[in-house]
């Protein structure tokens, strides 16, 4: 199994794949892919549990959907997404709740929505040996504040990205994601700091790049517009079930191969 150094020294010299994933076995089909991290991200609330947004996600939520995942791999890196006021309103709770997440559930490493107030418990974590993943740029979690829209496209938001992405690379953090931010700006960023980063929506000069897994397999309604679906996973379930359904109805399911008889049971009734 990959660590957090492994995945760092990949960092200019080998593109990072990541990909979320809520489940054990989508999580053992993202891993046979090939994909290095397996992001169990809080985008299950509104990928899979039929939420608006990640904001209802809980603690306990994440800590199953981390335990199904962890169980359904073996090579990747299992990071896992730490919910909305799961951290930062105590640091006693804050590290309870992520040191759960590898203790419990076997998560490699846990990744925190950042901003100024994450860097001390950054550091902390780091201390305790617990991997974190940054996060700038477009935070879903703050989404009452920002919307979902592009972030940092004047010069002093920029700025801030940059400087809160060298203070969490000095606070131990072991790789950044950077989410719906200018290309050039992710450039320049990677450029600055020697942790890798991984881009959503923001241009391929990142080390490595996420996705939600059902906006590649096509699972989802509707994709945001830096996303590209590789397939129509949704279209070819769609026509498995519906096959299902008429073979039921039909009587042709389920046929004499998938049933067995006992002659001592033919005169019971």
């Amino acid at each position: 199994m990959p660590t957090v150094r492994d995945l760092q020294a990949m960092a200019g010299d080998e593109r990072i794949t990541m990909l979320t994933a809520y489940d054990a076995v989508t999580a053992g089909i993202v891993e046979s892919a090939g994909v290095d991290v397996v992001l169990v991200g809080d985008s299950m609330g509104n990928a899979v549990l039929g939420h608006d947004d990640t904001l209802p996600v809980t603690v306990d939520e994440m800590a199953s959907r981390v335990g199904a995942v962890a169980r359904g791999t073996d090579e990747a890196l299992v990071v896992a997404d730490m919910p909305f006021l799961s951290f930062g309103a105590d640091e006693g709770e804050s590290v309870r709740n992520c040191g759960r997440m590898l203790k419990e559930e076997g998560a490699n490493a846990v990744k925190l929505e950042s901003g100024p107030h994450t860097l001390d418990l950054t550091e902390r974590l780091s201390d305790l040996g617990i991997p974190v993943m940054a996060h700038l740029g477009l935070t879903p979690q703050s989404v009452n504040q920002t919307g979902y829209t592009q972030q940092a496209s004047d010069r002093d938001e920029a700025a801030e990205i940059l400087d809160l992405a060298q203070a969490h690379e000095e606070a131990g953090a072991f790789a950044l994601v950077l989410e719906h931010v200018p290309a050039n700006l992710a450039a320049q960023v990677t450029a600055a700091i020697d942790i890798p980063t991984i881009g959503i929506g923001a241009g391929g000069g990142c080390d490595g790049q996420v996705l939600v897994f059902t906006d590649v397999v096509g699972l989802a309604d509707s994709s945001p517009p830096f996303a590209e679906q590789f397939g129509d996973a949704r279209a070819e379930i769609a026509t498995a079930v519906e096959e299902y359904v008429d073979a039921v109805e039909s009587g042709t399911f389920p046929s004499e191969e998938h049933a067995t008889t006992s002659e001592e049971l033919d005169d019971l009734y």
